[in-house]
């Protein structure tokens, strides 16, 4: 399932982080963006992102994490165990696009033991659409390819495992946050069943809640056959 998330940083939010990438100090700013690539998207990978260990990276992280934590739709459907530390990248000028690759597996934590399983991938986009030409995600689906270019403020979550690419930015600055997640329920046809349930769950508890009415007995029972199906694939 790809989905796209509308909203998760406010308009102040995305210029405070704007404000931090573009007036990072000497040393603290862009760099060659192979420094989180495997061997395989080394070779296609042409961009720039922040040093993970910076400071303004570390400023500009604690925004983001703040934000996706609060959001109850990428809550529910990521169910999140463990986040690789969110990191910014940057597409312009000879540096200017990511071919075709898939996410690595397994992924060494900065400054911590083990790895984090990556089942997630998740774009968040922070430049607007219409700053800059090209640079799509575009993703390899069952279906063909699809092509997200979303508002400054919204993120693609998408799993890990699917084939994707960053088509070359031909003018302006593609700026945007990227982060892997290892989900405590690892089957995705298992997160999308909850993702759905948990959805449809909302939709009818706000209707009957406008309506002027109490919960249903249904709704209930709904909402703890949600927990209970968490309960049994959870691996907290």
């Amino acid at each position: 399932m790809q989905l796209v998330i509308s909203s998760v940083l406010s308009a102040a939010d995305v210029a405070k982080l704007l404000t931090l990438l573009r007036n990072a100090p000497a040393g603290e700013g862009w760099l060659d963006g192979v420094a989180t690539s495997g061997k395989q998207s080394a070779q296609v990978k042409n961009n720039q992102q922040m040093p993970e260990h910076g400071k303004v990276t570390q400023q500009a992280r604690e925004l983001v994490v703040g934000a996706i934590s609060r959001h109850p739709s990428f809550m529910t459907a990521a169910l999140p165990r463990r986040l690789y530390p969110p990191n910014f990248n940057r597409y312009t000028g000879s540096a200017n696009t990511f071919g075709a690759h898939i996410d690595n597996a397994l992924r060494t934590l900065p400054g911590a033991p083990g790895f984090l399983r990556t089942d997630l991938s998740c774009t968040l986009f922070l430049s607007e659409p219409d700053s800059y030409a090209g640079g799509e995600l575009v993703i390899q689906a069952a279906g063909g390819e699809q092509a997200y270019k979303l508002p400054a403020g919204s993120l693609l979550l998408y799993p890990a495992n699917t084939v994707h690419r960053v088509n070359p930015v031909t003018s302006g600055e593609r700026i945007a946050c990227f982060f892997w997640i290892e989900s405590m329920v690892r089957s995705q046809e298992q997160r999308e069943l909850l993702y759905e349930l948990d959805m449809t769950i909302m939709a009818q508890r706000t209707r009957e809640l406008q309506r002027g009415g109490k919960e249903s007995a249904e709704s209930v029972r709904l909402t703890g056959t949600y927990h209970n199906l968490l309960r049994m694939w959870a691996q907290p």
